[in-house]
């Protein structure tokens, strides 16, 4: 079983994620990770389908470094939570969904630390103290 971990205080968010990718009772992998920095102030740990995880979470963070590059600042926590749901959203109403579950973590500057979890159908919840 995967486990992805996400701790919100008032002045930071802890996020964790084990390193295990298995499928049923089989372990494929003991080194396999999980955590993806999108930006310097944005981080997450996703879990789900080794394939699916890895190739969603690398499209998420070269998007949003071409975002950064485009208009010259970066998404705040809360901009990237919303990107990666509405693309989640998209995939799952295609043939191709992905199998996904995210812990996104963040600091901004006007709101402080920002934690939010992103499910497999694309639900997004933030986490509050």
């Amino acid at each position: 079983m995967e486990c992805i971990i996400g701790l919100r205080t008032d002045n930071f968010c802890i996020v964790a994620a084990d390193m295990r990718s298995s499928r049923s009772i089989v372990t494929m992998k003991h080194d396999q990770e999980k955590m993806f920095h999108f930006s310097t102030r944005t981080i997450a740990a996703v879990c789900g389908e080794s394939g699916d995880t890895m190739q969603f979470a690398e499209f998420i963070q070269q998007n949003m470094q071409l975002y950064e590059i485009k208009n010259g600042y970066e998404l705040t926590p809360s901009g990237a939570a919303n990107f990666a749901r509405s693309t989640l959203a998209s995939a799952l109403r295609s043939r191709n969904p992905y199998s996904v579950n995210m812990a996104i973590a963040g600091f901004d500057s006007k709101n402080g630390p920002e934690l939010y979890y992103l499910d497999y159908l694309a639900t997004l919840a933030k986490v509050n103290v």
